[in-house]
């Protein structure tokens, strides 16, 4: 009787050991964004607690010939928030000059803000942040000057979706207690793309390493707006 050959249902040639090791670590890669960038999206929402007692907008890029798209955003957000309150609220606009910024973020939002009718007496600029933890670390001065505890007292933080799970993950590393957060749109379709990539990766980065509280200048005197 004629024997029958044994069944291979593959007979090629076997992955290279680091070709398998390599495309292990690419799909754990993958999978690692993939959780990161469910995170991002699980904060991008408007989640508001009671009544915050003081509104804090993060700042974005300023051009040439005013707030950028995403800066408008948040400022355009805030100001439908602000314009239904029964009274006025501390508007904290916090963001530095950058090297191809024509001036601080700080004062274009006040700007802005002013220009729409919001009452200049309640925004307080904080104009020496470069990044969101210095946002977050200096605005804690104007906290302070205006009586309130971020530890009990409610904050109102603005910015766009993709930014507000990091956003809040530092504020709450830095003290705040009661934090709130406004989702602004992002209208800027290029940059909306950009942060698909760029969010999760600032998440890692600012979880690594932000881990103290940048300290800024107090602020002085009674009538003070602006640390400068």
């Amino acid at each position: 009787m004629r024997r029958q050959s044994a069944y291979h249902p593959y007979g090629g040639k076997k992955l290279h050991p680091l070709l398998r090791v390599l495309i292990g670590l690419i799909g754990l890669g993958l999978i690692c964004f993939a959780i990161l960038a469910g995170i991002v999206y699980a904060g991008e929402r408007t989640h508001i607690q009671g009544t915050p007692r003081v509104m804090i907008i993060l700042g974005c890029k300023v051009e040439e010939s005013g707030p950028s798209l995403l800066l408008k955003d948040r400022l355009d957000t805030a100001l439908d928030y602000l314009n239904e309150l029964d009274s006025p609220i501390p508007v904290i606009v916090s963001g530095g000059q950058g090297q191809d910024e024509p001036e601080s973020e700080a004062a274009c939002m006040a700007d802005y803000l002013t220009g729409a009718g919001y009452d200049e007496a309640y925004i307080y600029l904080e104009d020496n942040s470069h990044n969101t933890a210095e946002n977050l670390g200096y605005s804690l001065a104007y906290l302070e000057y205006l009586g309130v505890d971020p530890a009990e007292d409610g904050v109102l933080i603005v910015s766009n979706g993709f930014h507000l799970s990091r956003a809040r993950m530092l504020a709450e590393r830095f003290g705040y207690g009661n934090v709130s957060t406004l989702a602004a749109p992002s209208s800027h379709v290029p940059s909306r793309i950009s942060m698909f990539f760029r969010e999760p990766l600032a998440l890692v980065k600012s979880f690594l390493l932000d881990r103290e509280v940048p300290q800024g200048q107090a602020v002085q005197g009674s009538a003070a707006h602006t640390l400068g």
